[in-house]
């Protein structure tokens, strides 16, 4: 399975961002080619944000949950 994990930074202070990550069931299924050409999901996902502007994102496989070690 891929995860998308997206950082999402506020209109309102573009230095507050943070990470989260996009749920199965919050958009598709994505394919890792998908995923790295944009998630298409994505701009669709944040629709639902209007607060907030996607600054970046990357995809990940398996079960992990998108934090840094």
């Amino acid at each position: 399975m891929i995860k998308i994990i997206a950082v999402l930074c506020s209109l309102s202070s573009p230095t507050n961002c943070h990470e989260q990550v996009v749920t199965t069931s919050d958009v598709a299924d994505v394919s890792m080619q998908s995923c790295l050409m944009g998630a298409p999901q994505l701009a669709e996902w944040m629709k639902q944000r209007p607060a907030e502007r996607l600054a970046a994102w990357r995809c990940v496989i398996g079960n992990q949950d998108g934090r840094r070690a």
